[in-house]
């Protein structure tokens, strides 16, 4: 599938460093994230100013596919995290990713869904087209004490632009 309307060309693989949107005030280096032993996708830790986590697994943000970014909308007794707002990004905003090449990947979101943990959609999330998406996932909806968060949020945006060029 080739990049739609607005939709930049695809930049090489150069893992991000840095997380920055500007309607929500968030600025957070990047840390690199895997898989659990039992096949579940890691998580930041639970941490005074945890940063947001690139899931290597997927592509670096600016390739082709979806790269997907997990931050925690509560960090424990440490209060708000680094998405805590994420669910407050509406489309248009963007959502800037820093490289290590020194690019800056720009993406604009296109769309902010809620989805039950039951019926998260994974596929959706983790796997894309060819065209450059980001992916940004974090939990929301009620809280249950003893189960935490029962809701995701995520956020889908598309590769709209980079700089320098």
């Amino acid at each position: 599938m080739s990049p739609g309307p607005g939709t930049a060309v695809p930049l090489p693989r150069s893992e991000p460093v840095r997380l920055a949107i500007p309607s929500l005030g968030v600025s957070s280096p990047v840390m690199s994230l895997g898989q659990e032993a039992d096949g579940t996708v890691e998580v930041p830790p639970i941490a005074k100013d945890a940063p947001a986590g690139w899931y290597r697994g997927s592509p670096t943000p600016g390739e082709a596919g979806a790269s997907v970014l997990l931050g925690h909308s509560t960090v424990g007794r440490y209060g708000d995290g680094v998405f805590f707002a994420l669910g407050r990004l509406r489309p248009g905003a963007t959502v800037e990713v820093t490289r290590a090449d020194g690019v800056t990947a720009v993406f604009t979101v296109r769309a902010v869904e809620q989805y039950a943990k039951a019926d998260f959609p994974a596929d959706r999330v983790y796997q894309g087209s060819g065209a450059p998406r980001l992916r940004l996932v974090t939990c929301g909806g009620p809280r249950d004490a003893a189960d935490g968060y029962r809701d995701n949020i995520v956020v889908y945006a598309d590769l709209t632009g980079r700089y320098p060029a």
